[in-house]
């Protein structure tokens, strides 16, 4: 999205900035907060008459994710076509559709077709409320109010939590989808009557570089989350993982000679941007992995109901309400590779400790969790910070739709990931009667169904499973944070030595 027109001071502001922005912040939350809700819901799907197999239940949940990450970038540039105002309210009802489809859905296939028409009103949504929120705040209060949506956002996760565990109590996962509905449809009416049109641009949609990425993406995440399903080695993950490599390319070759590309292939060429596009991609692959693993895993292992799950995320959340403004100060301090350094450190332990908590009291797990939270409290607001330092003003569209772009494909990554290790371990420590089936249970209602006296041996197969993809999502976030880590040293020191240059020229000889 492109809000470089919108930055000018001649912009005219709102009458009541505080209403479109309260009104921005709920379309926020609806969006994201239904990344995390659907992860509660994951039990009851599992054990539905929808009978979805293991890769479908991945799908499930990723497919809404999958389409809202390929689409965020272009959902953007749409509303600078278009009018951001229209586009939002197009995507809250876009979003209110697929909800419908969602909860009315009588199969795996029209499940996912409605988890994408989601996906697709969330793409939309997202990248117009900055558009919409900064056309509509004074130049001097802008500031304030992007930090306020900027923390509405982040609390979003939390929000999905509570009130998704709130909703599935009634015990339908169609109440949830069902429930969306007249909230998407009260946020467009507050946009609509809130909300004042902003000028257009020229700028084009670039159909073809939009297309690729989206294919490259999904041939990737079809790869993923098959490879397990079908095995490795199948012709379905090869040709998945060899098609995403050719789109991938072609995508390269044909952004580099479009005049207005949908992102620029040769602005990763800048190393503050590339590592803190990495870096938040893998902070959110960790984050959404875990909250994958965590509905499922308090609920079977440690027999919460969907409510006390919902509430028992909230610790991850405490340091993020208590020290986000304290970041920038730390930064200041310290510097900014030293502050990634203990980011992804805490991020990392935190998944190895909750990965050795299953077993433990509650009050070990939610300390973990805490730790978890303070990572994230440290690494969000320096990678935001790199991706918008990174590019110049006129390109301030690029950065966050490129931030919420990464964000969304690492959690779509981290969902795929962690639930292929989770499936794979699980069915290897399944009980043998279980494992001489064809084909072998490959989720805990199937195990149970399959062999309910053996209700224990499956749990603990699913435990064990469980603490062996937090392992791994722990070792791939120690790992990708190293190189992050080391892009943004190299990137600080061309910085200092950029400014010592210019430091240097500006001194008079003697």
């Amino acid at each position: 999205m492109s809000t470089t027109q919108d930055m000018s001071p001649t912009v005219a502001s709102s009458r009541h900035p505080e209403l479109v922005l309260a009104c921005v912040c709920a379309c926020t939350i609806l969006v994201v907060g239904l990344v995390a809700a659907i992860n509660l819901a994951v039990p009851m799907l599992a054990a539905s008459g929808l009978h979805p197999s293991s890769s479908e239940l991945l799908w499930i949940v990723d497919a809404y994710v999958v389409v809202f990450a390929c689409l965020v970038i272009p959902g953007g540039a749409a509303g600078d076509r278009f009018g951001r105002k229209g586009v939002l309210i197009a995507g809250l009802v876009a979003f209110a559709a697929g909800a419908a489809f969602s909860a009315a859905s009588a199969s795996v296939p029209v499940m996912l077709i409605g988890r994408a028409i989601t996906g697709v009103g969330a793409a939309l949504v997202l990248p117009n409320c900055i558009g919409v929120l900064v056309h509509a705040t004074a130049p001097e209060r802008r500031g304030g109010a992007l930090a306020i949506w900027g923390a509405m956002s982040g609390m979003g996760g939390l929000v999905g939590n509570i009130a998704g565990a709130a909703l599935l109590t009634t015990g339908s996962w169609r109440f949830l989808f069902a429930a969306i509905v007249p909230v998407a449809l009260l946020c467009a009416l507050g946009v609509t009557l809130t909300v004042r049109r902003s000028s257009r641009s020229a700028r084009t949609l670039d159909p073809a570089g939009t297309v690729l990425l989206v294919a490259a993406t999904v041939a990737l995440l079809i790869g993923i989350i098959e490879g397990p399903e079908q095995g490795w080695s199948s012709a379905v993950v090869i040709t998945a993982f060899a098609a995403s490599v050719v789109l991938s390319a072609v995508w390269v070759v044909v952004e580099l000679r479009t005049r207005q590309p949908l992102l620029d292939p040769r602005l990763f060429r800048i190393p503050m941007l590339s590592g803190a596009s990495l870096g938040m991609l893998v902070m959110f692959f960790g984050s959404f992995g875990l909250f994958y693993l965590n509905a499922s895993l308090l609920q079977y292992g440690r027999g919460y109901s969907v409510i006390q799950t919902g509430l028992a995320i909230v610790p991850m959340t405490v340091p993020m309400m208590l020290g986000a403004r304290f970041v920038p100060g730390l930064v200041k301090r310290i510097g900014i590779p030293l502050t990634l350094s203990a980011a992804f450190l805490a991020i990392g332990i935190g998944l190895l400790g909750l990965s050795f908590a299953a077993n433990q009291p509650y009050v070990v797990y939610a300390a973990w969790l805490v730790l978890i939270g303070i990572g994230f409290t440290l690494a969000l607001p320096c990678l935001t910070a790199e991706i918008t330092a990174a590019l110049p003003s006129e390109q301030a569209g690029v950065a966050g739709g490129l931030q919420s772009a990464t964000r969304e494909l690492g959690s779509a990554l981290g969902v795929a990931v962690v639930g292929t290790v989770l499936t794979a371990s699980f069915t290897r420590h399944l009980p043998a009667t279980l494992q001489h089936q064809d084909p072998i249970p490959r989720t805990v209602s199937e195990a149970v169904e399959a062999a309910s006296n053996q209700h224990a041996a499956i749990i603990d197969a699913f435990t064990t499973g469980a603490d062996t993809a937090l392992r791994v999502a722990s070792v791939v976030t120690l790992l990708a944070g190293v190189l992050v880590i080391a892009v943004a040293t190299q990137a600080s020191r061309q910085s200092r030595e950029r400014k010592a240059a210019a430091t240097a020229a500006a001194t008079p000889n003697e």
